[in-house]
């Protein structure tokens, strides 16, 4: 394993990290939960993502339960959560002071943590006065209940607003952002976030590189059953597939795999080594849900030094979504 700077912080992340997302509280319990970490950290994996909203609060739960029973030096772990979608009540959602400390004290309650390492603001929430949520977040890392504070899926100016009310007033800045980067997906990381990455020293932990399973190519040939499309609360992946972009990308995934096939490696771990040929690129995020998915997806590591200027420039003929090159950092 190899790891990187988490933008310009000090804390150093594998480049491969293991999130809970879909799997935890929903397609297994605390022994796979525990079966999979146990296989991402046997590979050097540090880095544990995890959310309030995931699987109701029960995803944090299991991953603490497991990181409980797994025994490990809690300084050797990087472990994050996600603070917006709470639950129903009134208060239970957003990025008010009163959510943001409520709704840590809850994650950590469940984690049985007394902190996290990393603490994201997991949506924007235009309703709640940016000067408010980033006194809050400024404050959990003051109170030692997380060391840095980010952002997920804000745009740039948003990144850049925060920050600077941080700067004015003196308060903790954030560090990094958590936004959906892969083959098809790439305009935000690649482009609008650009300028970023040197201004403020942002880093990045990106999910989805696989683009919930597409890239691996076992949608190729249709949706097998016990996939993540055939989940009730994922239908949306399942429309996704089958809708004409969908269709049209699986498509490209046909001509991708002869390369990966030549690399001797799997479309996923092409796809996911691809994403760590981007410098912005602080972590990339996995996800499986058995431990042999986990380390099968640790093997793409092998992979990134094969990637070079001939079969990126393949890659890139095949994917035909390149940004434009004066504002790509690719």
């Amino acid at each position: 394993m190899r790891y990187r700077r988490l933008g310009s912080a000090g804390i150093q992340l594998s480049e491969l990290s293991f999130g809970s997302w879909v799997t935890f509280g929903q397609q297994y319990g605390v022994d796979e939960a525990l079966a999979c970490m146990e296989a991402a950290y046997q590979a050097g994996v540090n880095f544990f993502d995890n959310a309030e909203a995931y699987a109701g609060g029960r995803s944090e739960e299991l991953m603490g339960e497991a990181i409980r029973k797994a025994g490990w030096k809690r300084s050797d772990l990087v472990v994050s959560t996600k603070i917006y979608f709470g639950g129903q009540g009134v208060n239970d959602k957003g990025l008010s002071r009163k959510h943001i400390i409520d709704g840590m004290r809850a994650s950590l309650a469940r984690l049985q943590m007394d902190y996290v390492d990393l603490v994201f603001c997991h949506r924007p929430d235009p309703q709640t006065p940016m000067l408010e949520t980033v006194r809050a977040m400024s404050w959990l890392v003051d109170q030692g209940w997380a060391h840095y504070w980010g952002t997920s899926e804000w745009s740039a100016e948003q990144i850049r607003h925060a920050w600077a009310i941080a700067e004015r007033e003196h308060l903790n800045r954030p560090q990094m952002e958590q936004p959906q980067y892969h083959m098809f997906h790439r305009e935000r990381v690649e482009k609008e976030y650009a300028p970023l990455y040197t201004d403020i020293g942002l880093g990045t932990t990106i999910w989805s590189p696989l683009a919930s399973g597409l890239l691996t190519g076992k949608y190729n040939e249709g949706i097998p059953e016990g996939s993540r499309a055939t989940l009730p609360n994922y239908k949306f992946i399942r429309e996704a597939i089958e809708g004409e972009k969908g269709q049209a990308q699986i498509a490209k995934v046909r001509q991708l795999t002869p390369i990966a096939s030549e690399l001797g490696c799997s479309m996923a771990q092409l796809a996911l080594a691809w994403c760590l040929k981007f410098e912005g690129v602080s972590t990339v995020m996995t996800g499986a849900s058995k431990a042999e998915q986990v380390s099968e997806n640790m093997q793409a590591l092998d992979v990134v030094d094969k990637l070079d200027a001939d079969v990126m420039e393949r890659i890139e003929a095949i994917l035909d979504n390149k940004p434009e090159p004066e504002k790509s950092w690719r």
